[in-house]
């Protein structure tokens, strides 16, 4: 299966927050070498100064429905920085298969969503393969192995300060905890093979751990916007 769009952005509808996401993401944990994630994971200059590491996450999603109807994602945030409402996480770079994603995330929560086609696969050894690429160039080629049984997840569990993501845009934080529940699995992440122009290098990290969320229903609210501020 794969999905396309045009190389130029067509007239976007706005679809604004909060937004109510289903589908299936795989995550992976990683713990990457200090000097690449603060060099090379493309962290914006605003947030620089306030990263504080240490573990990264990289996360495929296959989004069978949302405000804008159903489209591919592939993210990484490299860790969380210090804001004055704590630590939150942050996505540093990001991809989506649709430009009604890529609009609405950047208006409605700071998201520095960018557009990618996406290619989503089933491997003759029963393992999941993931390529994203821009005008036919594949900058990332990513293979996952699901297994193990499944049991009940939900983000209701977690302190909304450790759901809590912040994304810089125009001078302002833009601040939200988003949840979700599904059907947890193990993971495993079998092969990354990514352009280092545009994707951080997750291939150079150690995998803490990795799981399939299937299923899911995330909440996406609305932001709370804010100028940063001294710390």
């Amino acid at each position: 299966m794969s999905q396309s769009a045009d190389i130029h952005p067509p007239d976007v509808k706005r679809a604004p927050a909060p937004w109510t996401l289903a589908g299936d993401a795989t995550i992976v944990m990683l713990e990457l070498p200090e000097r690449l994630i603060r060099e090379q994971a493309f962290i914006p200059e605003a947030l620089r100064p306030r990263f504080e590491g240490r573990f990264s996450l990289l996360m495929a999603l296959d989004y069978t429905s949302s405000n804008v109807g159903p489209y591919r994602e592939l993210l990484f945030i490299p860790g969380r920085f210090r804001t004055r409402r704590g630590l939150s996480w942050s996505i540093s770079k990001i991809y989506v298969s649709s430009w009604d994603s890529v609009v609405n995330g950047q208006l409605n929560w700071g998201i520095p969503k960018e557009h990618a086609d996406f290619e989503l696969a089933r491997e003759a050894d029963g393992s999941e393969r993931l390529r994203a690429s821009q005008g036919g160039d594949v900058f990332a080629d990513l293979r996952f192995a699901i297994a193990g049984p499944s049991l009940p997840a939900t983000s209701a569990l977690v302190p909304a300060r450790l759901r809590r993501l912040v994304h810089h845009r125009d001078g302002h934080d833009y601040f939200c905890a988003p949840t979700a529940r599904g059907a947890v699995r193990h993971a495993r992440l079998v092969d990354a093979r990514v352009d280092p122009a545009r994707m951080p290098r997750v291939d150079k990290g150690r995998v803490v751990f990795a799981v399939r969320l299937s299923g899911f229903r995330a909440e996406f609210p609305v932001a709370d916007v804010e100028l940063p501020g001294s710390l």
